[in-house]
């Protein structure tokens, strides 16, 4: 279900000219434990400007909006949440508004799934934004990432959470390294 979901959007994505990564649960499938996830996270590497871009897509993929006035919402929360209408997977497109979204886009790798490749988000830019996030779960999901995953780029993490620190006034790094010390 998830996979035939995953390579429809990748695929659009991708016709569209629309740089994306996946993250959340489904990155953490990729590079930590398996567990549950209801959902597919997707950033893309435009801001709010292109939403029509992906809302000529969203029918294609066989989404459906989960909102009514979607450039109020898109413009207030930076997120389009769609439904696929078959499986009723949620989809939550966001749109990326800083240096760092964009970068991390760049640094996602391609995995094969089936005969498609699909973009997800680095290990290190999983973890970073589990941190971010700051839930239970989320704390529990880099734990079993730095487990699986030894060789991860600590100085990257680090510098990106330390920036995140200062302009969301976060403990970002010191929470990282209290689930690091864990590990």
């Amino acid at each position: 279900m998830f996979e035939r979901l995953l390579k429809k959007i990748a695929i659009q994505l991708k016709k569209a000219s629309i740089p994306y990564m996946v993250i959340g649960g489904q990155a953490v499938l990729l590079y930590g434990e398996p567990r549950l996830t209801r959902d597919i996270d997707v950033t893309m590497g435009i801001g709010v400007d292109g939403l029509d871009r992906v809302k000529r897509i969203i029918p294609v993929i066989g989404l459906k909006s989960l909102v009514q006035r979607e450039k109020e919402f898109v413009e207030r929360n930076m997120v389009l949440p769609t439904l696929d209408k078959k499986s009723g997977i949620r989809v939550d497109f966001i749109f990326s508004f800083s240096l760092y979204e964009r970068q991390s886009i760049e640094r996602a790798k391609d995995i094969k799934l089936g005969r498609s490749r699909v973009r997800f988000a680095s290990l290190e830019d999983v973890v970073i934004h589990k941190v971010i996030a700051g839930r239970a779960r989320d704390f529990e999901d880099v734990k079993s990432i730095l487990l699986k995953n030894p060789n991860y780029d600590l100085v990257y993490i680090e510098k990106w959470l330390k920036q995140f620190d200062k302009s969301l006034r976060g403990k970002f790094l010191k929470q990282f390294r209290k689930i690091e010390e864990c590990c």
